[in-house]
């Protein structure tokens, strides 16, 4: 089993940055790759960031391509979303979810960590 355990939301202005952290534990050796999700308040929840854990190939959503920067460490088993140039509508439930080897699911899931810009 793989655990995620997320850290680094908090309040910030908009234009402010903020880093996120996943620290994983457990059978990390089977994972294939990470990412950040998000969901926002009454809406769905949407991809935001990912990362292949072997190789680092990055992939972003529009939304947050340019602002933000997914990177991983593979000794800590830890992957960081650093988040420059906040808008108030990146406010959300940010989650790490990790994807294992021979499962195309992003089957484990984080706690989520509370992000909020204001104006």
């Amino acid at each position: 089993q793989v655990q995620l355990v997320e850290s680094g939301g908090g309040l910030v202005q908009a234009g402010g940055s903020l880093r996120l952290s996943c620290a994983a534990s457990g059978r990390t050796v089977s994972m294939d790759a990470m990412a950040w999700f998000r969901r926002a308040p009454g809406k769905e929840r949407e991809f935001v960031a990912a990362i292949t854990w072997n190789y680092g190939k990055q992939d972003y959503a529009g939304s947050v391509k340019g602002r933000f920067t997914i990177s991983k460490d593979n000794a800590k088993n830890t992957v960081y979303l650093q988040m420059n140039s906040l808008k108030p509508e990146d406010t959300a439930v940010y989650y790490c979810a990790a994807r294992l080897t021979n499962n195309p699911a992003w089957s484990k899931w984080g706690q989520g960590t509370q992000v909020s810009v204001s104006e």
